[in-house]
């Protein structure tokens, strides 16, 4: 399944013009399960991380995905949808996503939990689930900053719509959390968000130059 969207990712976006760029700050081992943390811009950024994660994975998401053309396939399969609004669908959810580290499956979660409503996108509070799973399993983290995305589709694209282009990433590298422990857990996540924001903020200053 992992195979099969990493190449409809690479095949739909390729189609329309639209191709993926990822900057490494250090190389990845993706012979190891990761937390993998990207902001959210557009719905590109599934596609991307697809492309990026070389190995077995699964998104956590919103439960409405369950009901996507496409997504849906994955959300009834592979992925963890999740009600935010239900405390025991969480439960379930970080439960599910828990088993999947343990089998070594890495994760990916948008710690935003949602594409911001402001155009040009502003980084949103991070939710610490990501962050408490990451300590209590030891596994690294790795943010990732989508640096141009919602320049090229922002959100669903129904707004403003889309162009062909380079989306260009940015992986940071991982942080590790064998040291830390779950009053660390707000923490990590600040970290990691400023990880993210400080990128965000050095890429727009050079594209103002440019």
């Amino acid at each position: 399944m992992n195979k099969l969207r990493r190449a409809w990712g690479y095949i739909s976006s390729a189609m329309v013009g639209i191709f993926y760029n990822f900057e490494y700050e250090e190389p990845v081992d993706w012979s190891k399960p990761y937390i993998i943390c990207p902001n959210h811009t557009s719905n590109l950024d599934i596609s991307a991380m697809c492309i990026l994660v070389n190995s077995n994975c699964s998104f956590m998401g919103k439960q409405e995905l369950e009901n996507g053309l496409v997504t849906g396939i994955f959300f009834r399969s592979v992925d963890i949808p999740v009600n935010r609004e239900s405390k025991m669908s969480s439960f379930r959810a970080f439960k599910k996503a828990s088993e999947k580290l343990q089998e070594g499956v890495s994760l990916i979660i948008f710690p935003e939990g949602m594409i911001s409503d402001h155009y040009p996108p502003q980084l949103c509070e991070f939710k610490s689930g990501p962050f408490r799973l990451a300590i209590e399993h030891k596994i690294p983290i790795i943010p990732v900053t989508s640096v141009n995305t919602w320049q090229i589709l922002w959100d669903t694209g129904t707004k403003y719509g889309s162009r062909p282009g380079i989306c260009h990433f940015y992986v940071h590298k991982p942080i590790d959390t064998s040291n830390l422990t779950i009053a660390g857990a707000d923490a990590l996540r600040d970290d990691v968000y400023a990880i993210i924001q400080q990128k965000l903020a050095t890429s727009e200053k050079l594209q103002t130059i440019a």
